[in-house]
């Protein structure tokens, strides 16, 4: 169940980098990122809630765009804005707007909640990120073109 959720996400994602004008040879990484993140979003939110598995992944997105930046040499939102697709409340915004035309004013103040929330949260964790230094996220990278580096004189 997990791969299928992963492969969906991947695709859907992969699919909405496509619209987005993303170029071809990205398409797989952003596909990735939103795939890693559906699938850490799926897997906690029947632990932790919706709000909370929303700011993980979207935590755990945005350091998978950086580090895709880095590597692929790509602006971040490439991968970002594709990778958190899958997470946007858009049932939520559906749902408190139903509410609110069938006059169920209780439910679409209580979905509404949610989806301020879940926005909230996308927000916080793209921040929390962002605000790392380029240099923090870029050190692995150094480790790892040297070893290339190194491998490639042998």
């Amino acid at each position: 169940m997990l791969l299928i959720q992963f492969v969906v996400a991947f695709f859907a994602t992969a699919a909405f980098s496509v619209i987005f004008n993303i170029p071809k040879n990205q398409w797989f990484f952003a596909g990735f990122t939103g795939g890693a993140g559906w699938v850490l979003y799926w897997w906690l939110s029947g632990q932790r809630g919706v709000v909370v598995a929303t700011f993980i992944a979207v935590v755990v997105i945005t350091l998978l765009s950086r580090i895709f930046a880095i590597v692929r040499k790509a602006p971040v939102t490439i991968f970002l804005v594709s990778g958190i697709f899958p997470l946007v409340p858009g049932v939520g915004i559906y749902y408190t707007s139903y509410y609110l035309i069938m006059n169920e004013l209780a439910m679409a103040g209580e979905k509404g909640m949610e989806t301020l929330k879940i926005a909230v949260a996308i927000t916080l964790g793209i921040m929390c990120v962002l605000l790392i230094p380029q240099k923090v996220i870029a050190i692995p990278d150094i480790y790892v073109q040297r070893y290339l580096k190194k491998k490639k004189r042998r």
